[in-house]
């Protein structure tokens, strides 16, 4: 099923996504750019997350931050239009 229909992002790959260590709508929005259109799509995607199903949150609870693999760089995403309250949305839901 279609979590994101602005970009074609399914439940399938937010949680493929979730799996490899991206634990937040914002985390899930760099690698997919699902979340960053139209937003509404960012309340589900953080239902799909849910809370502590994440590999870097379970690494930290165990071992601290020496635990976590060394991350890769930050990259920014392209907002198509102005999206104040997009950000304000993905803060809120994280």
């Amino acid at each position: 099923m279609y979590v994101c229909s602005c970009f074609g992002i399914t439940e399938k790959q937010v949680k493929e996504h979730a799996a490899a260590g991206a634990c937040t709508p914002r985390q899930i929005a760099s690698v997919s750019k699902a979340g960053t259109d139209c937003g509404s799509c960012v309340r589900r995607i953080q239902g799909l997350l849910g809370r502590g199903a994440c590999p870097r949150r379970e690494l930290l609870e165990q071992g601290g931050e020496s635990a976590l693999p060394a991350a890769a760089p930050a990259r920014p995403v392209a907002v198509p239009h102005p999206a104040a309250a997009l950000g304000r949305a993905l803060d809120e839901a994280a």
